[in-house]
């Protein structure tokens, strides 16, 4: 069934009856693309957690009324919060670590500038690249199901990612470190990951974060590149959780 995220939901908790309108890109897309017809079924999400079952109740131009005729809380988000800090990495890797991040469950990808980061956009660069990844994440959300859409913030320094970081700090280092499975308290419900761009972290980089709490660890034995490691990374958090079982 066709599932679109919209915040113009409008719904009677107590009559299980509501309203919200789709327009925009999304709109077009009904309308144009997938050619749906009033009476026609789909899913909605509110961005938040839950899911609306609609039936459209008119199209008019790129805009599109839906009934909405159940409420319910959206089951593919992770009871595990993840704050992805991807080292700033060449090319287009950023890309699919934010369209495979957002399929795994990650909350929130924020880039980090490291010292070994050989792309450095400029802050026009910047807002553009965030601009796109914002889109993907997006359609990576649809795609999989998810309840919530990823925020993909701005590019930070490493220094002040660290400090920001919240819940479980774990920095993962091909000097070595902790198994992932020895990072993980009982009952965490909050991890923030660090991944190094190609060339990794540097030495000082690793001080400066256990010098903040942060916990460095491996994935084993293998170097995994730049756009492997943070979907390995993912994929062992939301099994040990039992949010990929």
């Amino acid at each position: 069934m066709p599932r679109f995220f919209t915040d113009a939901v409008r719904f009677d908790d107590a009559s299980q009856t509501g309203a919200a309108v789709v327009d925009g890109e999304d709109g077009r897309h009904i309308a144009r693309s997938l050619r749906m017809r009033p009476g026609e079924a789909l899913t909605l999400s509110d961005g938040v957690g839950f899911d609306y079952d609609g039936e459209i109740e008119e199209i008019l131009g790129d805009t599109v009324t839906v009934r909405l005729t159940r409420k319910s809380r959206n089951k593919s988000e992770p009871t595990l919060r993840v704050t992805l800090y991807p080292g700033m990495p060449k090319s287009d890797k950023l890309d699919l670590v934010v369209q495979k991040s957002t399929e795994l469950g990650a909350a929130e990808i924020i880039p980090v500038l490291t010292a070994r980061s050989v792309s450095r956009p400029d802050a026009k660069s910047a807002a553009k690249k965030q601009e796109r990844l914002q889109r993907i994440a997006l359609e990576a959300a649809k795609q999989s199901g998810r309840g919530a859409v990823p925020q993909v913030r701005a590019m930070v320094g490493f220094k002040e990612a660290i400090r920001a970081a919240k819940g479980t700090k774990i920095l993962f280092y091909e000097g070595g470190g902790l198994p992932l499975a020895d990072c993980l308290p009982a009952g965490e419900t909050e991890v923030s990951v660090f991944i190094g761009p190609e060339g990794g972290f540097d030495a000082e980089e690793v001080a400066f974060a256990k010098e903040n709490g942060v916990l460095t660890a491996t994935l084993g034995p293998r170097i995994l590149r730049t756009e492997t490691a943070p979907l390995a990374a993912l994929a062992i958090l939301m099994y040990m959780t039992g949010n990929m079982a």
